[in-house]
C-alpha cells in the first residue's frame, strides 16, 4: 500500500471532472469524499462530443466501455426560415468521428468507476477553506439542514465548474479569471422531433451572429443549442431566457422549427442558459488545493473538449500523485506543467472554432455550406480540411495526450507507484 493510502481528499463537484478525479484518486490509494451542491445526481443534460483524446483518457480510467455512444447516421439538414433545406455535414463527420452523447452519459460512466465505499454528500458546499503545511481545514455547509461541519483533509480538488466556489474561496473572485466571449448559449432537451425532421435527424440554422443546432441521437430525444452574439452579457439575464432569445433572433418571424424550439425552451426545467466564457488562470493549484476541469480552464462549449479535458485532467492528476508520493507540490507542478500547453492551445483555438457553431457573416455561412460539396474531390477535400482545421483536430483532439506526456517521462511501476530508475 502506498503512502497515500490513509490520506483524505475532498472533491467538490459531482460532474464529469469531479467523479473521474475521485475515482482516479481512489485507485491511487487516496480516500476521497465527494460533495455536490445539488440534492441528487443529474441525468441527461445537453449535447457533448467525445473526441479521440477523451476516449483515450477514458480507456486509461477504465470507463470507456461504460460510455454510451449515441451517434446517428441519419442525414443532417441545413435549413433557413423560408423553408429551404439541404444536406449538410454533421459534427460526427469531423476527423476521428467524435462520439455524440449527453453530458449525463459521461457523468454516469465516471460514476460507474467509483467504488461503493466512496462517500458522497449531496446538498453540501464549502464555505471556508484554510490550509497549512500539514493539510486543509474545510467548513462544509449542508444546505438542506443549514448545519455546518469542519473537517480536515490532505488535499482539496475544486471540480465545481465555471463559477467554482473552491476557486473563489482560495484564488479570488470570478472577475479575475472569467473571460467573456460575448456570446450566449441556451441548451436543452427537446421532446420528440421538431416538425419537418425525421426521428434521429439533426438540423442547423445559420444566420450572422446567431444559430440553432438540433443535435440528434440514435436512441434519445434530441437536444437543441441556440447561440447568439451580445454586446451586453449582463443585460441578457434581466429578462426570461425565452424573451431574450426571441429578441436576439428577431424581428423576423421565427418559422416552424426555430419557433418550436423556443416554445419548448419556455416549458423545460433542464435548460442551460449562460454566457460563453473561458477561465484563464496563471496557476491551477495553490498549496494543497487544485482545480480540475471547467473550474480551472473552461475551454467553452465551442471547443467540444470539456468532457475530454475533464477525463484527461483526472487521469493525469492520478498519475502524477503516484509518481510523487508524499510530495503534493511536486505532483501538482508536474501535472500542470505537462497539461497546461495543451489546454492553452485548446483555449486559443476555441476562439476561432466558435465559427463552427455560430458565424460572423454570410460569407462564412456560404463557405460552411460548401464543405459537403468540396469533399467529393481530392483538391476539395484539402480545402475543406483547411476550413474545419482538420490537422489541428487530429493533433490536439484525437491524440492520446496522456500517452504522449508519459513517453517523455521515466517509466513507472504501477504496482509500486514509483518511478523506475
Amino acid at each position: 500500500m502506498s503512502e497515500t493510502s490513509q490520506k483524505r481528499a475532498l472533491v467538490v463537484g459531482m460532474g464529469v471532472s469531479g467523479l473521474a478525479t475521485a475515482a482516479r484518486l481512489r485507485e491511487a490509494g487516496w480516500t476521497p469524499v465527494v460533495v455536490e451542491r445539488a440534492s441528487g445526481r443529474r441525468t441527461g443534460g445537453y449535447f457533448v462530443l467525445l473526441f479521440g483524446a477523451g476516449r483515450a483518457a477514458a480507456r486509461r480510467l477504465g470507463i470507456l466501455d461504460a460510455i454510451h455512444n449515441r451517434t446517428t447516421t441519419t442525414p443532417t439538414l441545413d435549413f433557413d426560415r423560408n423553408g429551404r433545406a439541404r444536406n449538410t455535414a454533421p459534427l460526427s463527420d469531423l476527423p476521428g468521428a467524435p462520439w455524440m452523447m449527453l453530458r449525463g452519459d459521461a457523468e454516469q460512466a465516471a460514476y460507474s468507476a467509483l467504488p461503493d465505499d466512496v462517500e458522497l454528500r449531496f446538498s453540501t458546499v464549502p464555505t471556508a477553506i484554510e490550509q497549512d503545511e500539514e493539510g486543509v481545514t474545510v467548513t462544509l455547509l449542508d444546505t438542506e439542514t443549514d448545519t455546518s461541519v469542519t473537517e480536515r483533509f490532505d488535499l482539496v480538488v475544486g471540480a465545481d465548474g465555471l463559477r467554482s466556489t473552491v476557486r473563489a474561496l482560495v484564488f479570488g473572485p470570478h472577475s479575475k479569471y472569467l473571460r467573456r466571449l460575448n456570446y450566449m448559449i441556451a441548451a436543452f432537451e427537446f421532446p420528440g422531433a421538431p416538425s419537418g425532421l425525421a426521428p434521429r435527424q439533426g438540423a442547423t440554422l445559420f444566420e450572422p451572429h446567431r444559430s440553432m443546432w438540433v443535435f440528434p441521437f440514435a436512441d434519445h430525444d434530441p437536444t437543441i443549442l441556440l447561440t447568439y452574439r451580445t454586446d451586453d452579457v449582463d443585460a441578457e439575464f434581466i429578462q426570461p431566457p425565452a424573451d431574450r432569445i426571441r429578441a436576439a433572433f428577431g424581428p423576423r418571424p421565427l418559422g416552424s422549427i426555430l419557433g418550436e424550439a423556443v416554445d419548448a425552451l419556455e416549458s423545460t426545467d433542464t435548460m442551460l442558459f449562460d454566457s460563453a466564457e473561458q477561465v484563464r488562470m496563471d496557476a491551477w493549484h495553490r498549496g494543497r488545493v487544485v482545480l480540475v476541469g471547467d473550474a480551472a480552464w473552461c475551454v467553452t462549449l465551442y471547443a467540444g473538449m470539456g468532457v475530454s479535458t475533464g477525463f484527461i485532467g483526472a487521469e493525469l492528476l492520478g498519475v502524477m500523485l503516484e509518481r510523487h508520493p508524499g510530495d503534493i507540490t511536486a505532483a501538482f507542478s508536474a501535472w500542470e506543467g505537462a497539461l497546461r500547453p495543451y489546454i492553452v492551445h485548446l483555449q486559443g483555438k476555441a476562439i476561432d472554432q466558435r465559427r463552427i457553431f455560430v458565424m460572423d457573416n454570410r460569407f462564412q455561412i456560404l463557405l460552411r455550406r460548401t464543405v459537403p460539396l468540396l469533399t467529393r474531390t481530392a483538391l476539395g477535400r484539402r480545402i475543406a480540411d483547411r476550413v474545419i482545421d482538420a490537422e489541428d483536430i487530429v493533433k490536439y483532439k484525437n491524440a492520446d495526450i496522456i500517452g504522449e506526456i508519459l513517453r517523455e517521462l521515466p517509466p513507472v511501476d504501477r504496482q509500486e507507484r514509483t518511478p523506475l530508475v
